[in-house]
């Protein structure tokens, strides 16, 4: 996985009216937790949102007054009206100690399905994975050149050699919908019966 670097800088004082100054100067409060003790802090909000507002997922070496820690990001706060990040938790990482991750899931081809004039439906665009920090991947990509019409991709198909991936096995990440006008070159009976498997496993996994 990508290692961005991020400074901070620690907070003298704990508390709302300490919060409301660092957020009136363009900031935002952070906190470090899972070592041997909290580190408050803050960081530029520009700063922040490089990270946040972005379908990657990084290891963060974060710089507070000059000691660096490699963490993650645990939780994001948001304010509730103008949706502006208000409060983000991070969390030490320890290279022997697995960790939770949300991990982008990327579709790699052209389905046969799509070509034959299917509709792709991806219903999971992350993951959540449990593995070493040195073994998270970037993202997890899925081929879906071979995906015919009414067949999908559950997470069981998942490639995960080195990592645990904690959604449940059985839930539909894509599938091919049929369309109107769409014909599948395949076998028919089969195709059927995909498509009969893959509308119940993505109405469950919506619900």
């Amino acid at each position: 996985m990508k290692e961005v670097s991020l400074s901070g800088s620690v907070r003298a004082n704990v508390g709302k009216k300490d919060a409301k100054a660092v957020r009136v100067g363009g900031n935002v409060p952070c906190v470090i937790y899972g070592g041997e003790k909290q580190t408050h802090f803050s960081v530029s909000h520009v700063d922040m949102e490089k990270l946040v507002y972005t379908p990657n997922v990084y290891l963060i070496n974060v710089d507070v007054d000059g000691k660096t820690t490699r963490a993650i990001i645990q939780d994001i706060q948001f304010h509730p009206v103008t949706d502006k990040i208000w409060h983000v938790d991070f969390i030490e990482l320890d290279p022997k100690k697995k960790v939770k991750m949300n991990i982008p899931v990327h579709l790699e081809g052209r389905a046969i399905g799509v070509l034959n004039g299917g509709r792709l439906q991806q219903i999971f665009r992350t993951v959540k994975v449990f593995a070493l920090p040195d073994n998270m991947p970037d993202s997890i990509t899925v081929d879906i050149t071979k995906l015919r019409i009414g067949h999908s991709i559950r997470i069981k198909d998942l490639a995960t050699d080195t990592l645990e991936i904690l959604n449940a096995p059985n839930a539909v990440v894509c599938s091919i919908k049929m369309a109107r006008g769409a014909v599948d070159e395949g076998d028919d009976e089969e195709g059927a019966e995909g498509e009969a498997g893959a509308e119940a496993a993505t109405e469950e996994a919506e619900a």
